[in-house]
């Protein structure tokens, strides 16, 4: 989603005043609806800087990737609440109603979860609160993908934005399979809400299969990042441009593949680099 503003454009020394189109940036207030005894209870639990569209896949995917759910069937349902506003005249809430709220602990989530578009971790309270739910390691062995797919897998992602073109200031996630074909594509000014998106839709649709299946974002790996891939047990992880050292330290932890400054013809592997076949 954009929206056209005037600017001032220089070019060779000569300023003209053009139409841009420009990445929409809106909150979204997240809400929980639970049932304590006979009471409904609503309790906003995240506040995040998204691009509007497939919110309902945002709010998927950010209740399974932060394990506030284990499971999507634990919604009954997303829904958009309250009345239109702002400039662009959206709704701004959205409310996800679960069917299992026995275990809701709604002051450890308030206390853990504040996030912005270009920090999902930084609302929350202490490091304690980042330590990953998820136990397991992933299956190590698996995928396994040419260097060739590697390489070309920012470029499909890039082909397949239909905001990038617009505007270049949006962030995609791509899932796709270990031969390089897109799975689905989704895009947030947000890295880790694009990641969301992508998550909730993929878990919603059944298309999850992380035995073949890999993950390519645009921009940097950030720790969050690799946390989100990890609870879909995805195990290889691209990125356009560098990780961080806690991204490479959390997916050596759990056996991920972390690939980085992806070029057409190169590559950093950031950590196990066997699911990596190199052809000459």
């Amino acid at each position: 989603m954009n929206s056209n503003y005037k600017v001032l454009q220089y070019r060779s020394n000569k300023t003209n005043e053009v139409n841009d189109s420009i990445s929409i940036e809106e909150p979204l207030e997240i809400i929980i609806k639970f049932k304590k005894k006979e009471t409904w209870i609503e309790n906003t639990i995240s506040i995040t800087m998204r691009t509007p569209g497939n919110d309902e896949d945002l709010v998927r995917g950010f209740l399974f990737n932060e394990q506030i759910i284990e499971k999507i069937e634990y919604i009954d349902k997303i829904q958009s609440s309250g009345e239109n506003s702002g400039q662009y005249n959206l709704k701004n809430k959205i409310i996800a109603t679960i069917n299992n709220s026995e275990n809701v602990d709604i002051d450890k989530i308030k206390r853990n979860f504040l996030t912005n578009s270009s920090c999902g971790v930084c609302g929350k309270t202490s490091l304690d609160s980042l330590e990953l739910i998820k136990k397991d390691k992933i299956l190590k062995t698996l995928p396994k993908i040419t260097h060739q797919i590697i390489m070309k897998s920012p470029t499909i992602l890039r082909e397949n934005q239909s905001e990038f073109s617009k505007t270049g200031g949006i962030h995609a996630s791509g899932l796709f399979s270990d031969k390089g074909n897109v799975v689905a594509i989704r895009e947030d000014v947000g890295r880790h809400n694009a990641l969301d998106k992508l998550i909730g839709f993929a878990i919603k649709k059944k298309l999850l299969n992380p035995s073949n299946q890999f993950l390519t974002c645009s921009g940097r790996l950030n720790f969050e990042l690799v946390q989100k891939a990890l609870m879909a047990n995805i195990g290889i992880l691209i990125g356009v441009g560098a990780p961080t050292s806690l991204a490479i330290d959390l997916a050596n932890k759990f056996d991920m593949t972390l690939i980085g400054f992806v070029k057409q013809d190169s590559f950093n592997i950031y950590s196990n680099k066997e699911r990596i076949i190199i052809k000459n």
